[in-house]
């Protein structure tokens, strides 16, 4: 169950950024509870996961799912460049995060 609740922790971590790419084009209310009601939804789901998890695992799955989320929705919806480097270096943030957890 903790490994769920880490990745639904990810999930919402994306929303949380979202709301910060949001309030940084436009700061609403709606925008700015995107980013709150993200965050604190994730670090809900983070904090569960920790109590099954360690600490360097977690958090590492935790940023790469925020980080791997962030980007794809970066390029997919605000328009931010499309090129093989970043796949590449995507690739290889999924490819630590699952080394990480196949080393623990």
């Amino acid at each position: 169950m903790a490994w769920l609740y880490l990745i639904v922790a990810g999930l919402f971590e994306i929303i949380g950024v979202i709301g910060i790419k949001k309030v940084a084009e436009k700061s609403t209310v709606m925008s700015n509870a995107i980013l709150v009601v993200g965050f604190i939804i994730s670090f809900q789901f983070l904090t569960r996961a920790l109590e099954d998890i360690q600490l360097s695992t977690a958090y590492a799955v935790w940023t790469g799912i925020g980080t791997l989320g962030g980007a794809l929705i970066g390029i997919l919806f605000f328009k931010e460049p499309r090129n093989l480097p970043r796949y590449i270096c995507l690739v290889g943030i999924v490819m630590c995060v699952v080394g990480l957890k196949l080393t623990s």
